[in-house]
């Protein structure tokens, strides 16, 4: 079901103000969470990192311990300031038992050696072996010598070894203790759920232990860094830092208080990731659920509150309607402002009619098909209040030329001189002014009283005063036919038949006429005498057959006169008009070009015979008819002229070397000389003989330049009978004899 503009403006607010507080709530929480998650793994990661280091501090400072106190036993100094050979058996067993005790209270898989300095023994992993003195020395070297602390841890290519040199409180060394932890030791005894990252660094920054997991994480800068960091700092803290591949990570660490071993380990966001799946999903999850909620809520506050529209709204819509998704509110105030202007729209309805039932009340009037009784009831109701002395005339006009416009323009200058005729004549003096065809204008005039020369004053007068207008205002000019005056407006119709009549005399009398019928109905009632100017059609024919428009022109207006002149009747002219275009059509059959044959010439015949404007005859015979029919036979005459001209010029190229006259090529081509002289002459701007003698003079050149005929061959050959004939035409022409301009060539 469609929901109107209402509906939506309730329910789109309230459920984008409901999404946008639940996106803000689950954000808010989303934040807080990933806040909580962050600082509970750095704890959990701190945690971590801290019970590994009191793990391995526990077992490293048990087996120092160990060998601190074996160290100020009496046995121990007893066994390392003397020799022990294969045969000591008790002393190798009592110092195995003591390594091995020593075991089993550090860590497990952990290698302890005892190193008798003195004398330079050996007991590892239950061995004994000697050393030699080079092997001493290193040790002395490596272990004792420029050493400020007797007991300390070194990285080994297996693992970390522990140093201790004995006896711990004395100056003066005897013994080193060994304890070798393993990497796979340290990796078992430091294993983490997870596997995560481990790091130990001692108290000068070098890298003791690294977990696999936790290879190629970090950089010796960034270790040197928290150990910059953590040297400076507390005993446990956080810094922040950028992985290899630009990813943002948080190094923890605790720094041991025993030996200032630094452990650190890793936090990247992929654990925060990890953490947060169900705590983004369920948040998720609550966000749809809580949006479809408030959308749900939304829809049906929306539905309570747009019901009572709804309901106005089906009340106001007319039977079988549909409602419409528009804006309620507007909707039902448009429906009462409707319901409430209806009767004032009608009343304007009827109102703005008014004028179009008045036009078509006029027109019946012209075209008698009003009664007498719808007459008397028509007049009352359109506004004419007539008394029994009015009288009547019947006012045409029509346009004598469209001024400076087109003709598709008529239409709208009639408009507007409709619209003139109804401000120029007092609306108690006319009934409606109407536009009677597309090509007159009619006004039915009003006067009151029965002095007929009292009212013909009046109409003149309103005549010339819409000429003069139509002429300053328009830019056209226009003629008036008026009718006879009667008193019944049932003769409408005869009285502009009348002033029809009247304006086909404005052929006579020019543009801008006024003509009372009365004028001119004894010239109607006369004889038709037919006067036909064949003399100046005859001259106007011989121009048109040779394409001259200057004689066109010279000859066309003297018979459009003259045809004029003669037409007191307008059925004299009409039937002068028609012989004069069925001419025109004969005339081009015999010239055999198309401008007037075609199968629309009727439309020719009516357009001339409705035009009353003897401009506009003027216009249309002479720019559709008589100059396109002159272009046409120029053209054709032109191609008729450059063709034989053509053909001439063949001929004489073709046979220069002969006997050839104009008279012989008239002969051949079926044409008079002269004619084919003029059109020759007309085409090339030379005679046939200049013409003739240019190109043999041509061929003469050639002839002395190329080959070795002598001057009298070449002119016995080109037609000349005497060759000195022959050597004045050349030297004429090339200012030289024909034997110098051959002597010029061959030098050349």
């Amino acid at each position: 079901m469609k929901r109107g503009r209402i509906f939506y403006k309730i329910f789109v607010p309230i459920l984008v103000l409901g999404i946008g507080l639940v996106i803000s709530f689950g954000g808010y929480i989303y934040l807080t969470t990933i806040n909580s998650v962050n600082e509970r793994v750095a704890d959990d990661k701190q945690s971590l990192i801290t019970q590994i280091k009191n793990t391995l501090e526990q077992k490293i400072q048990t087996i120092e311990y160990a060998f601190n106190t074996y160290s100020t036993t009496s046995s121990f100094r007893e066994v390392v300031q003397n020799p022990i050979t294969e045969q000591d058996f008790e002393k190798y067993r009592e110092i195995n038992s003591q390594l091995n005790y020593i075991a089993s209270m550090g860590m497990d898989f952990v290698n302890y050696s005892l190193i008798s300095l003195e004398q330079k023994w050996q007991i590892s992993n239950g061995k004994l072996s000697h050393l030699t003195e080079e092997e001493s020395r290193t040790l002395y070297e490596s272990y004792i010598n420029n050493r400020s602390r007797g007991l300390f841890w070194v990285k080994t290519d297996k693992g970390i070894r522990f140093v201790n040199t004995l006896p711990v409180f004395s100056q003066t060394k005897q013994a080193i203790a060994l304890s070798d932890i393993s990497l796979q030791t340290l990796q078992s005894t430091l294993q983490t759920e997870g596997n995560t990252p481990v790091f130990i660094l001692n108290r000068e920054g070098e890298l003791l232990y690294e977990s696999e997991t936790g290879k190629s994480l970090l950089t010796n800068n960034q270790l040197s860094h928290i150990t910059n960091v953590a040297g400076g700092g507390g005993q446990l803290g956080t810094i922040a830092m950028e992985r290899a591949d630009h990813q943002s990570i948080k190094a923890i660490y605790a720094k041991s208080s025993y030996n200032n071993w630094i452990y650190v380990t890793i936090l990247d966001k992929s654990e925060i990731s990890d953490a947060l799946k169900t705590t983004r999903f369920g948040i998720v999850m609550m966000v749809l659920l809580i949006t479809l909620l408030i959308a749900v809520v939304a829809y049906v506050i929306s539905l309570y509150f747009t019901k009572p529209f709804r309901q106005i709204q089906r009340r106001l819509l007319p039977a079988n309607a549909e409602l419409e998704p528009k804006n309620e509110v507007d909707w039902i105030i448009n429906s009462i402002d409707t319901i409430l202007s209806e009767k004032e729209s009608l009343e304007g309805l009827i109102e703005s009619e008014m004028p179009k039932l008045e036009t078509q009340f006029i027109l019946n009037l012209f075209r008698s098909r009003i009664s007498q009784e719808e007459l008397n009831l028509g007049l009352p109701r359109f506004g004419y209040e007539l008394s029994q002395n009015s009288v009547y005339a019947t006012l045409l006009i029509q346009l004598d030329n469209y001024g400076e416009r087109q003709a598709s323009d008529k239409d709208l200058l009639l408009v507007a001189v409709n619209k003139l005729v109804e401000e120029l004549i007092p609306q108690e003096r006319r009934m409606i002014p109407i536009l009677l065809n597309d090509r007159t204008q009619a006004t039915i005039l009003i006067f009151e009283g029965a002095n007929e020369q009292e009212n013909r004053r009046i109409a003149l007068d309103y005549a010339k005063t819409i000429i003069r207008t139509a002429r300053e205002i328009l830019k056209l000019s226009i003629s008036v036919g008026i009718s006879n005056f009667y008193d019944n407006l049932l003769f409408s119709r005869e009285a502009c038949e009348m002033s029809k009549q009247a304006l086909h005399h404005r052929l006579n009398l020019g543009k801008e006429s006024i003509i009372f019928y009365e004028d001119i109905s004894k010239v109607i009632s006369g004889p038709v005498l037919l006067h036909y100017p064949s003399e100046f059609e005859s001259q106007l024919f011989d121009a048109i057959r040779i394409g001259d428009e200057e004689q066109v022109s010279c000859s066309l207006y003297p018979l459009l006169g003259e045809m004029m002149k003669h037409s007191k009747n307008p059925l004299n002219f009409e039937v002068t008009l028609i012989r004069f275009v069925n001419n025109l059509i004969q005339l081009e059959q015999l010239l055999g070009v198309e401008v007037l044959l075609t199968e629309d010439n009727s439309t020719l015949y009516h357009r001339l015979l409705d035009i009353r404007n003897p401009e506009e005859i003027e216009r249309i015979l002479v720019k559709e008819v008589i100059h396109p029919m002159v272009t046409s036979v120029k053209e054709k005459t032109d191609r008729q002229f450059r063709l034989l001209s053509d053909k001439i010029a063949v001929i004489v190229r073709s046979e220069f070397d002969q006997d050839l006259t104009l008279e012989l090529i008239g002969d051949r081509l079926h044409y008079s000389p002269n004619y084919l002289s003029s059109i020759f002459k007309k085409e090339y701007g030379m005679t046939f003989s200049e013409y003739l003698m240019n190109y043999r003079l041509e061929m003469a050149k050639k002839w002395l330049v190329e080959t070795d005929m002598t001057i009298k061959e070449i002119a016995e050959r080109l037609q000349y009978h005497n060759p000195q004939n022959f050597i004045r035409s050349f030297r004429k022409k090339e200012h030289v004899t024909p034997g110098a301009y051959r002597t010029q060539k061959q030098e050349k």
